[in-house]
């Protein structure tokens, strides 16, 4: 069973960088989409990039100009580029992939905290 797995997190002060990555376990059939999510407790979960398999990337509002995300299909690898960290970054990171026939797949997360 694929499993999806992020890594990168942590704790950065406020105006850090902090680059997230994650990738599927073991052998599948290619992914389509992907994208970055993020969860604070009592509040929905935040779509904050997504990045098709032609590599056209798409951006949360509050993250624009600040966070970049990019793939390396070889490495069936999703990144998150996150530059000017704020407090209000502070979120667990959770990414999703959509594996080709099988459907989408979400990680655990990673949890990045920036401190003021």
């Amino acid at each position: 069973q694929v499993e999806i797995v992020e890594s990168g997190g942590g704790l950065v002060q406020s105006g850090g960088s902090l680059t997230l990555s994650c990738v599927p376990t073991g052998a599948i059939p290619g992914i389509a989409d992907m994208g970055w999510y993020r969860q604070v407790p009592g509040k929905p979960r935040e779509l904050i990039a997504s990045i098709s398999q032609d590599g056209d990337a798409e951006y949360g509002e509050s993250v624009k100009g600040r966070f970049t995300v990019s793939r390396d299909n070889a490495k069936n690898t999703c990144y998150l580029q996150m530059n000017n960290l704020k407090p209000e970054d502070t979120a667990v990171y959770v990414c999703k992939m959509v594996i080709r026939t099988w459907g989408a797949y979400w990680g655990r997360g990673t949890q990045v905290t920036v401190s003021s």
